[in-house]
């Protein structure tokens, strides 16, 4: 298979190349353009490769139609106005899917299909996620480049002498996914898996069997697709596969993660969405499940899948230089440009973190002692010639004193189903924010930019917020209580419905999102709307549904005879637990029961407040019977 095409460049988009290479690859049976609507979900059609070549000119240089229903465009592509077009984006790269249990006949080689990322058009206006980022990085660009011409002592402290040496500001991002496999239909034992991740038994570790392979073969293939992957591994969470009298695994549940080049923000989104695919297909055709949920796994550690952000000029010599850097990186953390977008990020946090974490899942994750971040807060290091990582905050800053080109931010915060287009757009449009602030401020000296960015509670800053802190060097899970981390940083929300009010809490910090109409209100109203929904509807089917069915497997295990009177007690504890939640009586619904018609009656803040009362019951019982178990002959 080493002569398989596996993408094609925006240098390939003309219609007489491709047809040229239509003809070359044969194998290559049909097309697909691929929109992002704003559930992050990506569409799949297939076109064929003759009815393509017949009308490429109209695929390339206008919309094709397609069913809006089919979309996740709540509110804008409605019942009697569903009408949403696909317009082919000629500037990215187009990947090229194989479906390898199919081989052409003459070729001898796998059926492919050409991914062509799309832009969801609605009453002639961009609506989807791809839209929304590629709006963010024009408006982020375009904005900096007036504001270092108009105040060039922003770029103090920098590498760079005076505006005039600027070319062009180029936006670089990166994405990493972390991701459970197991052989199908395996059961999680949660003591194993907790006990194995307290120990770090997994981290790290040499991969074996078909996991090796799997991961080995992703990593093979990422680079066919010319996506430089840098790294595979096993992650946290886990336990020792086993192995059949074959000498075949039947017995695997690990967590692993896998990394690659950073690129631009469009493409780095995109990029994403093929690593997703190429793991599923790789460990599904080995016989592995694959999950990308948030947390798959009750009381173990979820999956993340981390953002770095960077921002740099391109210089007319050719040269580029980091504009987060300090000139001196053992004399300073960051930049005034640094300073500056990191606390935009930190100050705008309430109306990114909606859209970082929208679902029931994803709140799962978001725990403290698992390594996710639940605190607005960042980390700098402890010196600035030693720089330390500090994975308990929220955004991390990565940097190395002898190669400024690395230094960047991490947000840690989104996971595998977070959609990283609307997230990297948020991120951009709230470090811009935090620029234009040091700029009304005229402050440019760095040790005045980290002193406002290290302040306490309670004490005034030019631009960030008095009753806050937004640093910390600690281990913030460990240091502080509950109470108190709320104090210094913030209480973050619980659930869905909790992270949208923040769109109606913070109207000045929402202006953030929809300046130049980046993020416009019906798309924000449109993301919003599609979470409740969503958040509503898996809360009172599945996610109730899975716990009562989890419930039903809690069953009385001791006897008269070999009891213990503590066995007695645990269990009438478990059973009333059980009775709390899901027994619906004359006298009253069940907790299950009264979220249920809560929902029904549109009453979602009680919702929300029930669901947050199950959730911690529902962890008390889990961990009330595996006592209990464990004390039974």
């Amino acid at each position: 298979m080493s002569d398989l095409l596996y993408f094609i460049g925006k240098e390939d988009h003309s219609s007489k190349r491709l047809a040229e290479i239509l003809e070359e690859n044969k194998n290559i049976k049909f097309v697909s353009l691929m929109g992002v609507d704003l559930g992050g979900n990506s569409t799949d059609e297939k076109i064929p490769v003759k009815l393509f070549l017949e009308d490429i000119d109209s695929f390339l240089n206008s919309t094709i139609q397609t069913d809006g229903s089919s979309v996740e465009l709540y509110e804008i592509a409605t019942l009697n106005n569903a009408k949403v077009d696909l317009m082919s984006d000629i500037d990215a790269t187009w990947f090229v899917d194989y479906n390898y249990d199919f081989i052409d006949e003459k070729t001898k080689k796998p059926v492919g299909t050409i991914k062509i990322p799309a832009f969801l058009v609605h009453d002639n206006k961009m609506v989807c996620s791809r839209a929304t980022l590629l709006r963010a990085e024009s408006h982020f660009k375009e904005s900096i480049k007036k504001i270092i011409k108009e105040n060039p002592d922003i770029l103090k402290n920098t590498n760079i002498n005076k505006p005039e040496d600027i070319e062009s500001i180029d936006l670089t991002v990166a994405t990493e996914l972390e991701f459970w496999v197991n052989t199908p239909e395996d059961k999680a034992d949660l003591e194993k898996l907790f006990v194995s991740q307290s120990l770090k038994e997994q981290y790290w570790k040499r991969t074996h069997g078909v996991i090796r392979t799997c991961l080995e073969s992703c990593l093979l293939e990422l680079e066919k697709y010319g996506l430089n992957p840098e790294m595979g591994h096993k992650e946290v969470g886990g336990i020792h596969s086993s192995i059949n009298n074959e000498g075949s695994t039947n017995h695997a549940m690990e967590q692993l993660e896998i990394s690659w080049r950073f690129s631009t923000p469009l493409q780095a989104t995109d990029n994403e969405i093929l690593v997703r695919e190429l793991v599923y297909d790789i460990f599904e055709s080995h016989g592995l499940e694959v999950s990308f949920k948030a947390k798959p796994i009750h009381g173990v550690a979820g999956s993340g899948a981390h953002v770095h952000l960077g921002v740099s000029a391109k210089l007319k010599n050719g040269k580029s230089v980091n504009l987060f850097a300090p000139k001196d990186l053992r004399k300073d953390f960051l930049s005034p440009m640094g300073y500056a977008s990191l606390m935009g990020m930190l100050k705008n946090y309430e109306v990114l973190s909606p859209i970082v974490t929208s679902t029931n899942d994803g709140f799962n994750r978001l725990e403290p002692g698992f390594e996710a971040p639940v605190c607005t807060v960042t980390s700098l290091g402890h010196d600035y010639e030693l720089p330390s990582r500090n994975r308990s905050v929220l955004i991390g800053l990565i940097r190395d004193v002898e190669n400024p080109k690395t230094l960047r931010f991490e947000l840690r915060s989104p996971n595998p189903r977070t959609n990283k287009y609307l997230v990297v757009a948020g991120c951009y449009q709230t470090m811009l924010d935090g620029i234009k602030a040091i700029v009304k401020a005229g402050k440019y000296d760095t040790k005045d930019l980290e002193a406002e960015l290290s302040k306490d509670v309670g004490e005034e800053g030019f631009y960030l917020e008095k009753g806050r802190s937004y640093r910390d060097e600690n281990n913030v899970f460990n240091f502080y209580t509950l109470e108190e981390r709320n104090k210094r940083f913030g209480q973050p929300p619980a659930t869905v419905y909790e992270a949208m009010l923040n769109f109606e809490k913070y109207p000045e910090k929402l202006a953030v999102l929809t300046e130049d109409e980046v993020f416009t209100q019906a798309i924000l109203n449109s993301f919003k709307e599609g979470s409740l929904d969503i958040w509503k509807k898996k809360l009172s089917s599945r996610v109730i549904d899975r716990n009562i069915r989890l419930l039903r497997t809690f069953k009385k295990l001791h006897n008269h005879e070999e009891m213990d009177a503590i066995d007695e007690v645990m269990w009438d504890s478990i059973a009333q637990i059980k009775y709390d939640l899901m027994k619906n009586t004359l006298s009253g619904p069940s907790i299950y029961g009264m979220i249920k018609n809560a929902i029904e009656i549109g009453n979602y803040k009680e919702a929300s407040d029930l669901q947050l009362i199950a959730k911690k019951k529902m962890d008390e019982i889990q961990q009330l019977y595996i006592n209990y178990r464990k004390n039974i002959f």
